[in-house]
């Protein structure tokens, strides 16, 4: 959320941030409402102001009437009640005209909310002006040293490559017809060594990031309440991606939805706190199931396990304090242990700087990582696909958006509750991972070579031999 102070003095700002990002908010009408919510807040405290004043002066005379009534005889009663009555008339009409104007504030502020919800935080300066991801800027690549990037991987390994989907199939790994049946599509079962992979890499990367790079490991819930997915910045733009729990239809306080990833979790669990400044920056993993309703068009490109609704995922997560450049900082950190890891797993990737229609509401800035993929792209004259790039990381700096709107603070040297910066990466998601990962290191029988740091998380097994895939009979 941004901060409405920066949105009185500099709506321009703002609103050129939203047309940046294509984010349709009417931040016209938001500020219209605000000052009308300013403008009601200002009368209601210069009425109780009055209030106040008015019980100060007339509270020791309304209690001398209330003696003297007391004593007072018949003849006299009248006349003391008369006067009571007038000087209680006013603080009871003050206090009516307080209950209008709350009722006139509580009437706007909902539509007042729902609009600042919807403000995006504006791109940084540095960002790329862009209409679509396909306006992303890329910044560099890498692949293993003799792979060439320029050329086929035909011409590079010397055969044609098979898809993902091929390899899965000819070596066991994924069961896609018993997954649609138990849950629909873009539902699988990893079998045998195909869960056995997906779990190898899900440890390779907690235990590279918890072990050599000072990431404190956390285990947090992934069904959630709403404020934690609105906190975050998912909702409200992002409701339909993401899985609902009607909890409250059911007796409960509140609904649940399941999260889409761990970022939720770790930052819902400091909202509403203010946190001792010597903790930050707090660097945070976990890694957990995730949830997305994945709503698009299907293809060739998006088959299999590149677009599914429920995948593992190891997350990173820091909160810092609010300073630009050490979160500019923090964030270059987080893209380099992901590019550590993909050589280790020697798999070609490329860095995009995300353009301002690609950030999304909530980020300042967003760097992706893909992974090249032979089994994507355009097909060729024998209908075998080209090889294409492929999103497998996204590194994002969010400044103080999340962080406003958990409510999560912590105190300066000074002494004042500052709005915490906080910053969240992918260290590696599976199973789309195993894409890359199969693709890339397939040989020519068929078989696949694990890279040699996973060997430890498979138990001695160094190559994946074709077998006889699993009946679905």
């Amino acid at each position: 959320m941004i901060d409405i102070k920066l949105l009185r003095e500099n709506p321009k700002k703002y609103i050129d941030g939203a047309a940046a990002k294509n984010v349709p908010v009417d931040i016209q009408a938001l500020l219209e409402l605000d000052e009308q919510r300013r403008a009601l807040t200002r009368e209601r405290e210069d009425i109780r102001a009055e209030q106040k004043r008015i019980s100060k002066e007339i509270g020791p005379q309304i209690g001398k009437l209330k003696g003297e009534l007391n004593a007072a005889d018949e003849e006299s009663r009248a006349e003391i009640e008369t006067q009571l009555s007038g000087l209680e008339e006013k603080p009871s009409s003050l206090k009516t005209a307080i209950k209008k104007l709350d009722d006139s504030i509580a009437a706007i502020e909902p539509d007042w909310n729902a609009l600042l919800l919807q403000v995006p935080q504006p791109p940084d300066s540095d960002v790329p002006v862009g209409q679509s991801a396909d306006d992303n800027v890329q910044l560099r690549t890498w692949a293993p040293e003799g792979y060439d990037l320029e050329v086929s991987f035909a011409d590079n390994r010397g055969f044609e490559p098979k898809t993902h989907m091929e390899l899965v199939e000819s070596l066991g790994l994924v069961d896609f017809q018993r997954g649609v049946k138990m849950a629909g599509t873009r539902h699988y079962v990893l079998t045998g060594d195909g869960m056995r992979l997906h779990q190898a890499m899900l440890r390779f990367a907690f235990d590279a990031i918890t072990t050599n790079h000072g990431f404190t490991p956390m285990s947090v819930p992934v069904i959630l309440r709403e404020e934690c997915m609105v906190g975050t910045g998912f909702f409200p733009s992002g409701r339909d991606q993401a899985y609902h729990i009607e909890e409250s239809s059911r007796g409960a306080g509140h609904d649940l939805f399941l999260a889409g990833t761990g970022e939720v979790g770790l930052m819902g669990m400091f909202s509403d706190e203010i946190i001792d400044a010597d903790q930050l920056p707090m660097k945070m993993a976990t890694v957990s199931t995730c949830f997305r309703r994945e709503a698009g068009a299907a293809g060739r490109d998006t088959a299999g396990l590149y677009r599914i609704h429920q995948f593992e995922k190891v997350e990173q997560v820091i909160i810092c304090k609010a300073d630009q450049d050490e979160s500019r900082s923090w964030h270059a950190d987080m893209i380099s242990i992901v590019e550590t890891l993909l050589q280790q797993l020697q798999l070609p990737y490329r860095l995009l700087q995300c353009c301002t229609a690609d950030l999304g509401s909530k980020n300042a800035d967003m760097i992706d990582i893909e992974c090249w993929m032979p089994g994507r792209g355009d097909l060729d004259e024998n209908k075998r696909p080209t090889g294409n790039w492929g999103e497998t990381h996204s590194a994002s700096r969010l400044y103080e958006y999340q962080c406003r709107r958990l409510n999560m603070r912590y105190r300066d040297s000074d002494g004042n509750t500052v709005f915490a910066h906080s910053l969240n990466n992918t260290v590696l998601a599976s199973p789309r991972i195993l894409i890359p990962l199969l693709e890339m290191h397939q040989q020519a029988d068929g078989s696949v070579n694990i890279p040699s740091c996973l060997h430890a998380f498979m138990n001695g097994i160094e190559v994946l031999e074709p077998t006889q895939a699993p009946s679905t009979t």
